[in-house]
Formats: C-alpha cells, structure tokens, sequence
C-alpha cells in the first residue's frame, strides 16, 4: 500500500540510522522515516549491508538509496526488498562533492535519461514503490522549467511521488551544511508542480521548523518532509499525529521517553564508538528547556563514561525535586 507521506523524517547522515528511527517511532506512530543515503557500490559489495537492518516497529520505513549505475541499483534494490522496506526512495538531491565523484545525487538531474534508466532498471526487479527525493534546481539551472521537465521526464517512466527540497544544489563552492541554507528556498515552484501535475503526488522538504510551518505547507501539497529540526528537537514530533494524521493527543512523557532510550541503549551493550553515537541523537531532547545545557553537558559526560548514570542521576535529581 502506498505510505501516508503527509509527515515524513528526512534521510539523514550520520544521524538517522536504526536507533535514531526507534527513538523517534516512540515519539510519532505515523511519521513516515527513511535511513540514511545508502550508496549501492558498498551495499551490493557487503561493505554497508548492517545499514538495511530496522526493527519491526519502525514501519512505516523507507530505505533511501544512491547511485547511478541501472544493474547496481537494481542489484541493490533485491537486497532491499528482501529487508521487507515499505519504499525505496532515489537520491537525487545530495550536493556533497564526495556523492558527486559517485556519480550520483543532485548531478544526476542533469542526467535525466540516465535517471529513467536507472528508474526502469529498478522497477524491473522490484514491486516495492520506489520514489525519488531531489532538488529545485542545479547551479544556475534556476528556472521553473527546468524542475518541471524533470518532473515530466521521470514520471514518463511511473514515479508518482516526488520529494523536493525547494533550494537549488550548488554543486561547487557550497558545502552540504551551506547547501541546506544558502540557496533561497522557492517554496512557490512546489505549490506550482503540485498545481500543475495534480495526478502526482508532490511532498515539500526545506526549512521548514514547526508544525503552522507544515499545516500551512500542506494546503498546497501532499506532504511535508523535515529534516534537521526533526533530529535536533525530536519533540517537535511530540504532536504531529495529533495535528496532522487526526489521532488522539499524545501523553508522551519526556522523562519516560528517555528512561526507555537509555534502557534500550544500555541493553544493546554497543562498543565505546556506536554507545557515543546513540547518545548523539538524544542532545536536542531537551531543546528550549529550562535545564536543555545542563542535559547536553551530562550527555557528554556519559559519551566519556561509556555510561548512562550521569544522566540517570539527572532524572533521579528532577524528580526529587518535584516531589
């Protein structure tokens, strides 16, 4: 069944990997969350095999997907449907000069035939639905013409779900960070792809930081995709499938939420490397709260530990002094 993409988490390097998408999945039922870029060359090769593992709870989850060679991509795509993902999605929007000597990402929309093929290739081994994420634009390609015919080339060959950043890659002089804020956004050319190819369904991704934000978004296309500010404040997810998906309000406690991540971190006895990076993705859990500098400080205090008491201890000391 197609997936419900009115909320999405964006894919995300480095940070949306199995343990950030549980931590989420216990904030929203609904949001819609993707992994993290995975190139084909190293996954067909088994170099990147351990990124396509999920739990089942995850659902619904989709696995994003880089490259630009048909057979691999479709090589990749077995392994994937194989995991039992609910989508696959193209990456089609990565500036980074590293994706770019792949051969891959927001370049290859300067290749549209070779994206039909790799896109045919594909669906040629593969029943799961498979949707593409990319840019506005590239370089100086600024016009809405260039976005729309590239929409109109790859639909040709059954896309139906598009997710679009509304900023032009810059594909040299800008860094990855600098590409997510540089380039202005043009939210007007997706309200316009929406408007003019009502039979697609178009899915808005960019700067977009609070649930009015999407409400507002979503007047005017099918869904709304976030990116950093889902990662570096989990709890603005706290009331997305109240607002937007129409279920009841959440009771989400925050101090619970954390005692099961640190619970589930601890039982997963990782080595010192991976425990640091699962703490990562809790430092914005207490973002714009009274005591959110005193939280991340005790997270770096655990990363050295290798030891969730310091936060422990923290939980322990608010609640004594609610009592």
């Amino acid at each position: 069944m197609p997936l419900n993409h009115t909320f999405c988490v964006a894919p995300m390097m480095q940070c949306t990997d199995t343990h950030n998408r549980r931590f989420l999945r216990k904030i929203s039922k609904h949001a819609v969350l993707y992994t993290e870029m995975i190139a084909v060359n190293a996954l067909v090769h088994g170099k990147q095999i351990t990124k396509l593992d999920y739990s089942n709870e995850e659902h619904p989850i989709a696995v994003q997907l880089g490259g630009s060679d048909p057979k691999t991509l479709a090589s990749a795509a077995i392994l994937c449907d194989r995991y039992g993902y609910d989508e696959i999605n193209l990456n089609l929007g990565c500036p980074s000069e590293r994706v770019q000597k792949g051969s891959f990402g927001a370049a290859l929309m300067l290749e549209p035939d070779l994206v039909k093929q790799c896109i045919e290739s594909i669906q040629s081994v593969s029943s799961t639905p498979l949707t593409v994420k990319c840019r506005i634009g590239i370089d100086k390609e600024e016009s809405y013409e260039f976005i729309a015919r590239f929409v109109e080339d790859l639909a040709s060959v059954g896309i139906d779900t598009f997710f679009i950043h509304a900023r032009n890659a810059i594909l040299s002089g800008l860094s990855p960070r600098q590409n997510r804020s540089i380039p202005p956004l043009k939210y007007d050319y997706v309200y316009k792809l929406k408007n003019d190819y009502p039979n697609l369904k178009i899915i808005i991704n960019g700067g977009i930081k609070t649930i009015s934000e999407c409400m507002d978004h979503l007047k005017y296309v099918d869904g709304v995709m976030v990116g950093r500010e889902a990662y570096d404040n989990p709890m603005f997810l706290k009331d997305i499938d109240e607002m937007l998906f129409g279920d009841s309000k959440s009771k989400l406690v925050r101090e619970e939420l954390l005692l099961w991540y640190l619970d589930y971190l601890d039982a997963s006895q990782r080595h010192t490397s991976e425990y640091k990076i699962m703490l990562k993705h809790i430092y914005g859990l207490y973002k714009s709260e009274q005591n959110a500098r005193k939280f991340r400080y005790l997270i770096n205090e655990s990363m050295q530990a290798v030891s969730s008491k310091p936060i422990r201890d923290f939980l322990q000391n608010r609640a004594r002094d609610h009592q």
